[in-house]
């Protein structure tokens, strides 16, 4: 349970209809196995005591019999079994048979949650069998122990802060209100569904969708096992189709067999997600009954996939798409600024570099989209002390490839004036040398647009905002800044993605070269007619400090969890001492720079998160970094 992490699984043993004796074994048989590795929190499919498809049997006395005898047996058998887990079977109550997910941790059975809503069309008849579930709950004893029967209960655990367990089964889940909304808003976390759900052509998709919804506007983790090989298939099949998700993301899917699939889930996480998120409004129902139960503090082995590009998609086919969707929302934020300021002209100053690329790629996309003719687009080249001729080639190529105006302002005389004027020696290659001419620049821009009547469109991205590496008042300002919302990593793809479909090979060939650039400001020397100033070895490589922001800034992590999961991340690519180092590199400038997104220009926001002082970051540009650096010292 080390950072917050819990390891849960759902399961579906191989079962024979009416045969309770070997489904128990087979039942226990999963249960040890989920506790061999490690899982805490296990779902098991909905009547897996006696099978689903048992149809008029359950009004037979022997076999609801059998059923609790063998729940009394597997509750014995797991005592010493430290998990929480559910198992489905019918429960005679009041003289009234009910489909009944019974709840059980350490040998005890802590309650009997029944089924709310039954399904009675097309191929279910469950109201031939038994009686819904009513929000009524009442003790019992059952199975040689006194529970209590009832849905109106949480489950929550008195050792791990934030986990909360609810339960629903099966059609629960396919109705406009779900018990699993109530639940969640009473304070439930997870969300056990013990389902039944036979498979035909194409059912995987809306299940997969509905278990997804679920955990995302509950803002939890959903667990759902359904039933598969042993059920009768007189009319229907059983898939087995268990899945595992969390706040609206599938975490582990497994469809077509038995057996387990195991993940963990980050309660902590969850948590900060419902305190982030105000629009998120829990609930305090008196009428809802906690029973607690227990479970030992262990480190939780860590196997799901953690991508070391959270802001870039995994699967090529969804980051192709992933790509287009945010190229054409940063175009659309660009078109409606035009739009609304009537500008005649788009002035970026061109480097040859992957940020001014991709702002004007972004431009000649959103002149496009406007009918404007790409000659509007002014692109400015200014070389001076460090410029190669690679990097001012590849502007010029790209510049002409997209049909732009295309200008060349050396600004070696102005800088080496403004040198004189305040006194600076020009072989002191200090940060003064540096930002006047990045200074430079911006006053080169800004008042080309004051004469074209245009806008000035900044370049600088969300990672480069997030470590302030941008000379204020320099590359920091613009009129618009199309970039702002992009991490580093992300503006890679992008740029390779107007590659692979760009309109002709010549401007292919130019991105490639631009790709495979390394990232530099150019703002000292050459050496030998090549790159000197390299930034990720100034300030660390953008793909940490990517996955740094993320998970520190959009997930709320503290470091040493930030630490932990870049290392798994990272594995034999960087090493702990590596990973400690830049972020603290990190942690320091991310407080540092702060001033600098104080006072942001506007920019269209494109994921899921924003550095913008009127968007996702109010932060006080004073505020001291000890506590989290502190703690990363700690470790």
């Amino acid at each position: 349970m080390k950072d917050g992490f819990i390891k849960v699984a759902a399961g579906t043993p191989e079962i024979r209809v009416a045969d309770c004796d070997y489904n128990r074994a087979s039942i226990l048989n999963i249960i040890r196995e989920a506790d061999m590795l490690g899982v805490k929190i296990l779902a098991l499919p909905e009547m897996c005591v006696t099978g689903y498809t048992c149809g008029d049997l359950f009004m037979q006395r022997t076999l609801t019999k059998a059923a609790e005898d063998s729940l009394s047996l597997i509750l014995s058998s797991t005592v010493k079994i430290d998990l929480l887990f559910t198992v489905g079977l019918p429960v005679l109550f009041a003289g009234k048979l009910y489909n009944c997910a019974a709840v059980c941790c350490r040998g005890e059975l802590l309650a009997l949650v029944p089924k709310m809503f039954l399904p009675n069309y097309s191929e279910f008849y469950e109201k031939r069998w038994f009686f819904e579930g009513s929000d009524e709950g009442h003790p019992m004893a059952f199975a040689g122990q006194n529970t209590y029967f009832g849905s109106d209960v949480l489950f929550p655990c008195e050792d791990i802060p934030g986990l909360c367990i609810g339960v629903e089964i099966c059609e629960d889940l396919w109705t406009p209100i779900p018990p699993s909304s109530y639940l969640g808003q009473a304070g439930a976390t997870v969300i056990l569904n013990l389902s039944a759900s036979d498979e035909v052509a194409c059912k995987d998709s809306y299940r997969r969708g509905l278990v997804v919804r679920q955990s995302g506007s509950l803002i939890c983790g959903y667990i759902y096992a359904d039933a598969g090989e042993g059920e009768s298939t007189t009319d229907l099949v059983f898939a087995g189709h268990n899945l595992i998700a969390e706040n609206g993301n599938l975490v582990a899917e497994k469809r077509f067999g038995t057996g387990l699939i195991v993940s963990e889930l980050d309660i902590e996480y969850l948590c900060y997600e419902r305190m982030r998120i105000g629009s998120f409004r829990p609930v305090n129902d008196s009428r809802l009954l906690k029973i607690g139960f227990s479970l030992k503090q262990e480190i939780t082995e860590l196997t799901r996939y953690i991508s070391s590009t959270p802001f870039v998609p995994h699967d090529a086919s969804e980051r192709m798409a992933r790509c287009e969707e945010i190229f054409r929302l940063a175009a659309l934020g660009l078109k409606k600024r035009i739009e609304h300021t009537s500008a005649k002209s788009l002035v970026i100053g061109i480097s040859g570099g992957l940020d001014s690329t991709l702002a004007m790629l972004i431009a000649a996309k959103a002149v496009d989209l406007l009918g404007l003719p790409r000659e509007s687009i002014i692109a400015v080249n200014m070389p001076c002390f460090g410029t190669t001729e690679r990097t001012k080639g590849n502007s010029e190529v790209l510049s002409d490839e997209l049909h732009v105006t295309r200008k060349t302002i050396n600004i070696t005389k102005a800088v080496r004036q403004h040198f004189e004027d305040i006194g600076h020696e020009e072989n002191d290659l200090n940060v003064v040398y540096e930002n006047s001419q990045a200074r430079e620049r911006t006053q080169v821009l800004m008042d080309i647009a004051n004469g074209t009547g245009g806008l000035v469109i900044g370049t600088g991205d969300m990672s480069e905002l997030a470590l302030g590496w941008a000379t204020y008042n320099g590359d920091h300002m613009s009129m618009y800044g199309v970039n702002c919302g992009i991490p580093k990593t992300l503006v890679r793809y992008l740029v390779a993605y107007c590659a692979d479909t760009a309109e002709t090979a010549e401007l292919t060939d130019v991105l490639r070269d631009i790709l495979a650039t390394p990232v530099s400001p150019e703002l000292l020397p050459a050496q030998d007619g090549d790159i000197s100033q390299k930034t990720e070895e100034l300030v660390g490589p953008y793909e940490l400090h990517d996955f740094f922001l993320y998970h520190m800034i959009r997930r709320g992590c503290e470091p040493k969890k930030v630490l932990r999961l870049a290392e798994l991340a990272f594995e034999c690519v960087y090493d702990r001492e590596t990973i400690s180092k830049w972020l603290r590199t990190f942690i320091r400038r991310f407080f540092a720079q702060q001033f600098k997104r104080s006072c942001l220009p506007d920019g269209p926001k494109v994921g899921t998160l924003s550095l913008s002082p009127r968007g996702d970051l109010r932060m006080p540009s004073d505020a001291r970094c000890d506590l989290w650096l502190k703690q990363l010292e700690s470790l």
